[in-house]
């Protein structure tokens, strides 16, 4: 994970320059029949999402445009930059390393980003919770902690928010394991109301047991489709082509949990090396589709154009998920 921090600091990302005006304004997109990927062909890497009054918003980890970079899209395809939407990072934090965002509503009209970045007290990643007003921020995190710290098991790093039907908010991430040489562990924990702590004991969920996997499993997204709980991950080196995403069925938001027989189910291709950290949406036509990032094959874990932003669609089949992608051929847009 240390190499993710330096690579992420080194990438060249969004549209750097833009006044801010030009940041934070949403260009009328005219909506499109087809598309290919990627849907933004500059540096978005962890991409987390989220739809609010018919505008996606989708988080990255930091890079030149900001400790969360943002973009916006009227249709997951057409995607314009916006301003970073964590100017400061909690005071807990030092900033630099600011990964693999998400955000999820909060109450009473407030929105809550869920970051990972670096404990000044432990020099490990850990994670925090800011508040905003509007989707694209400004958050602000004033806690004097981070939410979650595992620093004797590497760091805590990952974070994805749930809220599941009954209203219940969860909250799930990684132990960084791996930077320290241990194993790596997805878990997961009931939040407090507000969303701004923890309100049960963390469990532990998964860990990189299965050969394709290797030394990492990260980078967690609860999704209840159809009745039924699927926790997606990623494994093995981000800047790898062994990089690929699975899934596992979990009989509730605390497990137990079982890794999918046919992981992985998004790998590499000729057109798209090391797809991963995804994030499975759904759109207002009730179809579901895949964000994720991917490198060029020909310059993976380069610093241009680094990790691109793709979009493929995911069918459900007899109660699996199957992800049609990469994918570089035209395809009809999101409905």
């Amino acid at each position: 994970m240390v190499k993710r921090a330096l690579l992420a600091l080194a990438l060249v990302a969004g549209a750097g320059g833009c006044s801010a005006a030009e940041q934070t304004s949403t260009p009328e997109v005219q909506a499109v029949a087809s598309f290919t990927n990627p849907v933004f062909s500059d540096n978005f890497p962890d991409p987390g999402a989220l739809l609010v009054d018919g505008t996606w918003y989708a988080y990255g980890t930091n890079g030149p445009a900001g400790n969360v970079p943002v973009l916006t899209s009227p249709d997951l395809v057409t995607w314009a930059s916006a301003a970073d939407a964590l100017p400061q990072v909690g005071k807990w934090a030092s900033p630099g390393n600011t990964w693999a965002p998400e955000v999820s509503a909060g109450p009473g009209g407030t929105y809550l980003l869920y970051y990972t970045a670096r404990s000044t007290a432990t020099d490990r990643q850990c994670v925090g919770v800011a508040v905003a007003d509007e989707p694209g921020g400004p958050y602000v995190d004033d806690a004097a902690e981070p939410l979650v710290c595992q620093a004797g098991e590497g760091g805590s790093i990952d974070a994805s928010p749930f809220t599941d039907e009954s209203g219940e908010r969860w909250l799930y991430w990684k132990n960084d394991g791996n930077a320290i040489g241990q194993p790596t562990y997805l878990y997961g924990a009931r939040l407090s109301a507000d969303g701004l702590s923890l309100a049960g004991e963390p469990k532990r969920l998964l860990r990189n047991d299965a050969d394709w996997e290797a030394h990492v499993i990260e980078a967690p997204q609860m999704v209840r489709h159809d009745g039924k709980l699927y926790l997606f991950y990623s494994a093995n080196a981000f800047d790898k082509e062994a990089y690929a995403l699975g899934y596992a069925t979990c009989e509730g938001p605390l497990g137990p949990c079982v890794k999918a027989a046919e992981n992985p189910i998004l790998k590499t291709s000729p057109a798209a090396a090391g797809p991963g950290h995804g994030f499975l949406v759904t759109t207002p036509g009730g179809e579901s589709w895949m964000l994720y990032h991917a490198w060029p094959p020909s310059a993976i874990g380069s610093v241009a154009p680094g990790r691109q932003l793709w979009l493929d669609r995911v069918e459900w089949v007899d109660g699996r998920p199957v992800v049609k992608g990469p994918t570089v051929q035209a395809q009809a847009a999101p409905n």
